[in-house]
């Protein structure tokens, strides 16, 4: 055979090899498809074993969130989705709390703390499913990319609906963390008046490249490229398009870290390096002990008591 057609057919098979590594990489982390387990729980909880000493308290939450009156909401996305929120009314008064849950969470799932929380100091709460989740519609996953401008989208939203003066916290936990100081590294209306970030990671990169390494036991600097190229050609975005590190450098409202030492999924160091990259007022908490997004349920006197604090603090 001709050696041209020989290295012509090489590459052919070499360049369909990477786009079929590159595809199942974007099935694992960013396709969501939208089915309904065989067996759905009545009140689900997040997977792992940590979880399960609080599934009690956890399923408490959700009953008590399910038995309030409710709002529920809906916005379009930039990219024409449904955006499905509930808001929960503690003071017509005080602020409103913006939270967004974590990677393949549901509002119900991952916030029914946070409508807990939120009344126990007297504030209202809006909580959102994110796009590919709950009752939003979608099935890409973008690990904040998109995520954040649909958090920009509900900003504004909320101040057509509430009004001109109403006061927007940004709250998020994991992904959720990611998504809302992404979302604060744009340029924000006045109403937005901080932001908690429980738990969020650093980049995207960041944490996709310590799953690969820990988790999957393969080698980051091989195994990344087609994470990233996947998600480019299939799922239509860019990666690593302001990153959370990056983001909190040109955020310009107060805000919260909170993380559990003990976290096994994303390192409390990514909240540190989150907090010694934002230049804006800033506190953080570390609550020894807690695991990934437990940080609430270990100790909840601390958690309130710093969001109460850096509030008093900042006069808001």
């Amino acid at each position: 055979m001709n050696p041209f057609w020989i290295f012509l057919s090489a590459a052919a098979i070499l360049v369909l090899l990477v786009l079929l590594i590159a595809y199942l990489c974007y099935r694992m982390a960013f396709y969501a498809p939208r089915k309904e387990p065989k067996h759905k729980e009545e009140y689900p909880i997040p997977e792992g074993e940590c979880y399960e000493p609080f599934r009690e308290q956890m399923v408490a939450w959700m009953k008590e969130a399910r038995a309030l009156p409710c709002e529920e909401l809906e916005i379009t996305s930039f990219d024409g989705l449904k955006l499905h929120g509930k808001y929960y009314e503690c003071d017509p008064k005080a602020p409103i709390e913006l939270m967004f849950h974590g990677y393949r969470g549901t509002a119900e799932r991952d916030l029914c703390g946070g409508v807990q929380r939120t009344f126990s100091l007297g504030r209202n709460v809006l909580v959102v499913d994110q796009r590919t989740s709950g009752k939003s519609e979608g099935h890409v996953i973008t690990f904040g990319v998109k995520e954040s401008k649909d958090c920009l989208a509900w900003v504004d939203f909320m101040i057509g609906h509430f009004g001109p003066d109403c006061k927007i916290i940004l709250c998020g936990i994991s992904m959720g963390a990611a998504t809302v100081l992404m979302a604060a590294g744009n340029p924000l209306p006045k109403n937005v008046i901080g932001v908690i970030a429980d738990c969020g990671y650093s980049s995207a990169k960041a944490i996709i490249c310590k799953v690969i390494r820990e988790d999957m036991k393969l080698p980051p600097f091989l195994a990344y490229p087609f994470v990233k190229l996947g998600a480019r050609l299939f799922g239509g975005f860019n990666l690593e398009e302001l990153p959370p590190v990056e983001a909190v450098a040109k955020c310009r409202v107060p805000v919260l870290f909170i993380h559990g030492e003990a976290d096994g999924f994303v390192p409390c160091s990514m909240s540190r390096e989150n907090y010694a990259a934002c230049k804006a007022p800033k506190k953080l908490l570390t609550v020894p002990g807690a695991d990934h997004g437990l940080s609430y349920l270990l100790d909840p006197a601390a958690y309130r008591r710093a969001i109460t604090e850096f509030a008093q603090e900042l006069n808001y």
